[in-house]
């Protein structure tokens, strides 16, 4: 019996995203369970706040902000705390001090990418900002994560330092905001399947078998 072939998953992501965190965990929850992983995965940027102020800003003032007071943004995230919870993650929201500006991470997701550790800087990139509370808008931060996976920490804040990729990170966020997306996680199956939100691990068992059964094109 000849091997499916390899199935391209874009994903669509912020690494302040806890709706993206949670739908990385079901993704994996199903890959596991199926065992055979018919994908390429690639992550691709979408920035939440692309207008936050490049130094981030305190994480109380900017949920208040957003939803009005603080009684509003807990009912607001006691759907991610549920979610997270039966995901088997962790949400410290306690340590949770400031929400960054993502374009310096998303520029560590690409150069990633490019070393074959996506994943690994993804991984890293949410548990630094959801479990340690880290602010990943820091790019003495982000070098540490970026040692953390194997990667050259000082290849890293050099390019952290100058304006590699700025352009094409917002570029690309741009493109995909044009294309229709409006919210993440987004996950794109063989360049035309739109899969949005975080999805619970049975609908991705469904698709990884029949992607290795062959019968999605």
């Amino acid at each position: 019996m000849t091997a499916a072939k390899p199935v391209k998953l874009d994903i669509l992501s912020d690494p302040i995203c806890p709706w993206c965190y949670i739908g990385k965990a079901h993704l994996e929850a199903a890959l596991a369970a199926e065992g055979a992983n018919p994908f390429v995965i690639e992550w691709h940027p979408f920035q939440l706040n692309p207008d936050m102020p490049a130094g981030g800003m305190d994480r109380r003032e900017y949920l208040e902000a957003k939803f009005g007071g603080k009684e509003a943004a807990v009912r607001a995230y006691t759907p991610v705390v549920d979610h997270a919870a039966k995901a088997g993650l962790t949400i410290n929201f306690e340590a949770m001090q400031r929400t960054p500006n993502t374009l310096d991470a998303h520029r560590l997701i690409h150069w990633a990418g490019i070393e074959g550790m996506q994943n690994a800087a993804v991984d890293a990139l949410f548990r630094a900002y959801f479990v340690d509370g880290r602010d990943i808008g820091d790019t003495e931060v982000l070098a540490d994560i970026a040692d953390t996976i194997g990667m050259n920490a000082g290849v890293v804040m050099k390019l952290l330092k100058s304006d590699a990729d700025r352009d094409a990170i917002r570029a690309r966020d741009a493109h995909s905001r044009q294309m229709g997306v409006s919210s993440v996680p987004t996950f794109i199956v063989a360049g035309k399947h739109a899969v949005a939100g975080a999805q619970p691990p049975d609908l991705w068992r469904k698709v990884i078998a029949e992607l290795n059964a062959g019968s999605v094109g």
